[in-house]
């Protein structure tokens, strides 16, 4: 545990994004890019405590959760420092943190780190209530020892926010133009279904399984979980991957297998949409094994208190009013939604995740303003 040693004092947010850039952070990240992390919240009088945690394969990971204030209204930021590999063909290094007309390009620079630190340089130098960071270096992998294992190191202390902002890279054509009140849940599931290997001129003597998975495929394409409702689009069920991996044209093969992705909305539960597709795939071969992984429950923050905050702060800076929605993928924000309400808004995210990520400067510092402005709303 890191106590606060210095002088309250704010970053420059384009200085704070250049050195978190600059630092290689690939998920899961830990070391360096947390050192200049806990130094800028060290600077502004926040206790930092950081943590590695988990074994392999999801694991270790490193943590951060910073608190300054004991007192209400409690409000916290999340956010993560790991980012995806980074590809190559970059125009500069992935990680040079390089500034060329009005961009700041680098991995990490709209997911997340950009965001990250604009909120650093809105905190105040002083302000009432609590103000809290929980930062993880695991969001874009497993996220197993990520921000659920900062939310147990939370309980444990009896640190419990009032709200949470996520800063996720919400806008799309300008910053501002949507946030996110709430994310549909996503389970991943792998199925293999056994046969017994034979030559194809003799199929009495061998047990083919690919007609059974087809079978049970089709039967789980059919299925229509729901039309989707006011705040979510329907859900989905998609098959990702077939897989046989036979090399021989004279062979009925031995297993197959394949995977599903299922997006839900708030009408559907990760366990009964796993047992439902469970018991079409053993309906079709008793001896299948169904495997899943829920990444997490779809949650809705319905339009109120503070979505409007956000919304006023926004429109004050920008002359936006952001759309409410629950589209795209998961975040931690799944997680969190479990200690209090959560919105999530960010940056443009029109260059995540691809080669040449970039910031616009000027959204920096107004993404700065805008978190400034949430601070002060939440806290007065």
């Amino acid at each position: 545990m890191s106590e606060p040693h210095m002088p309250p004092e704010r970053p420059d947010v384009l200085d704070l994004a250049t050195a978190l850039i600059a630092c290689d952070s690939v998920t899961p990240a830990r070391g360096a890019v947390f050192d200049v992390l806990e130094a800028a919240l060290l600077s502004l009088g926040f206790a930092v405590d950081r943590f590695v945690v988990g074994a392999a394969p999801d694991g270790p990971v490193e943590n951060l959760l910073a608190v300054r204030g004991t007192a209400g209204p409690h409000f916290a930021f999340a956010g993560h420092l790991d980012v995806v590999p980074p590809g190559t063909g970059w125009t500069s290094g992935a990680f040079a943190a390089d500034v060329r007309d009005g961009l700041l390009y680098g991995r990490g620079a709209v997911d997340m780190k950009g965001a990250i630190a604009a909120f650093v340089a809105a905190i105040p130098v002083t302000s009432a209530g609590t103000i809290s960071l929980i930062v993880t270096g695991d969001e874009e992998g497993p996220a197993t020892f990520g921000t659920p294992a900062i939310i147990d190191r939370m309980a444990n202390r009896g640190i419990a926010p009032d709200l949470c902002l996520v800063g996720e890279p919400t806008s799309t054509a300008r910053l501002g133009d949507m946030i996110k009140i709430g994310r549909r849940g996503s389970v991943n599931i792998w199925i293999d279904m056994p046969g017994r290997q034979g030559h194809v001129a003799y199929p009495q003597l061998a047990d083919n399984p690919i007609p059974r998975l087809v079978a049970a495929l089709a039967e789980i394409d059919a299925i229509v979980l729901d039309h989707g409702n006011a705040w979510f689009q329907p859900s989905n069920i998609e098959a990702t991957d077939i897989t046989v991996g036979n090399p021989a044209t004279n062979v009925i093969p031995a297993h197959a297998a394949a995977r599903l992705s299922v997006r839900f909305n708030d009408e559907q539960n990760g366990a009964a949409l796993v047992q439902r597709i469970e018991a079409i795939v053993q309906r079709h071969a008793p001896a299948a094994t169904v495997t899943a992984r829920i990444s997490g429950e779809a949650f809705l923050t319905p339009p109120g208190a503070f979505s409007t905050l956000i919304g006023d702060a926004i429109e004050a800076h920008t002359g936006l009013r952001p759309e409410l929605s629950t589209t795209g993928g998961t975040s931690d924000a799944r997680f969190l939604s479990k200690l209090c309400p959560v919105v999530e808004f960010g940056l443009c995210n029109a260059t995540m995740h691809k080669l040449d990520e970039a910031v616009a400067i000027a959204d920096l510092e107004t993404l700065r303003d805008i978190y400034a402005d949430i601070i002060a709303r939440a806290l007065r």
